[in-house]
């Protein structure tokens, strides 16, 4: 996997617990082209990988930047760029990569929740820069922790984004009905944020009809799984017949580790697609964010950082 040095050149307070970063080639050499929804894995300190999105103008190549949302629930990669990360150092990322474009539409829907306003801020630039008929709905707890709310009020799309503070006046706050009512098949929406700001948003989608391939999303993590029903199972690998159990409390990625099977991972936790691997026979649980539902009824690929088996045995083409 192709990876590019990169130099802290500026970090930055965006907001309460949000810092971003912008990075740049060390010799000032141009970056890897991207286009808007496009993110970077970022090598942390510490040896552990994570997903970000790009939050600057798709147009500029002499810089990326990223947000990071200090959580704390953090499982090491929040507060490692936080606390380890700083300018002047350098660090070592993935070329862009894009699993949520941008689709040609007449009108355009942006809901972004908190941090999930990285990708389509950049969505927004491109789609002003474009002239494009579009609207953002950016959903925080309060002003203070809104990043970029200075940045867009002076941007040239000023006018198309709404402001929605949980600690604000009941007028200002998001009517997703009104937002989402008249769908009509050359729309389109897109939304990033916490799962349970997603779910709300699609869920209010499909009532009001808005067809499947009018909506977009990208999580930032997993849902909590309900794991007290987990027992084990059996993987098979494909190309020498021999055959792994995994434990209640096991995953796939550490038995075969253990084993001597290396599978790529970066997120861990089935959002980013990095460790999909191809099943030959059996049924897995799917527990991803990755896929689409048509995609996982078919069975014939899966995350194993994060997914199980239904069936006693899985057989994966390893």
């Amino acid at each position: 996997m192709e990876t590019i040095t990169v130099k802290v050149v500026r970090k930055t307070s965006e907001a309460e617990d949000i810092a971003s970063f912008e990075l740049a080639r060390p010799d000032g050499a141009p970056l890897p082209a991207f286009s808007a929804g496009s993110h970077v894995d970022v090598h942390i300190p510490g040896g552990l990988t994570r997903q970000y999105s790009l939050c600057n103008d798709a147009g500029e190549q002499h810089r990326y930047r990223i947000a990071v949302l200090r959580d704390p629930a953090s499982r090491g990669g929040s507060v490692g760029m936080h606390q380890a990360v700083n300018e002047g150092d350098e660090i070592t990322i993935s070329a862009p990569k894009n699993h949520f474009p941008l689709q040609h539409a007449a009108q355009t829907l942006l809901f972004a929740g908190g941090i999930g306003v990285t990708p389509l801020l950049c969505m927004a630039q491109r789609l002003a820069a474009t002239s494009a008929d579009f609207t953002m709905h950016y959903c925080t707890r309060s002003a203070e922790r809104t990043a970029f709310l200075k940045e867009i009020n002076a941007s040239a799309f000023a006018d198309k984004v709404q402001f929605h503070f949980d600690a604000g006046a009941a007028e200002q706050k998001l009517d997703i009905g009104t937002a989402l009512a008249a769908p009509k098949a050359d729309k389109h929406l897109y939304v990033c944020g916490p799962s349970g700001f997603i779910d709300h948003v699609i869920n209010a989608a499909k009532a009001a009809g808005w067809g499947k391939d009018q909506i977009h999303l990208e999580y930032f993590g997993a849902a909590p799984q309900d794991t007290s029903s987990d027992g084990s199972f059996d993987v098979k690998i494909a190309s020498t017949g021999k055959t792994y159990t995994i434990g209640a409390e096991q995953n796939i990625i550490q038995v075969l580790k253990e084993n001597g099977i290396e599978i790529l991972t970066s997120c861990e936790q089935g959002v980013c697609g990095t460790c999909i691997t191809r099943v030959l026979e059996g049924e897995p649980d799917h527990r991803d964010m990755y896929f689409t539902d048509d995609e996982k009824e078919k069975n014939d690929q899966f995350t194993p950082c994060c997914s199980r088996a239904k069936s006693k045995t899985l057989v994966l083409d390893l």
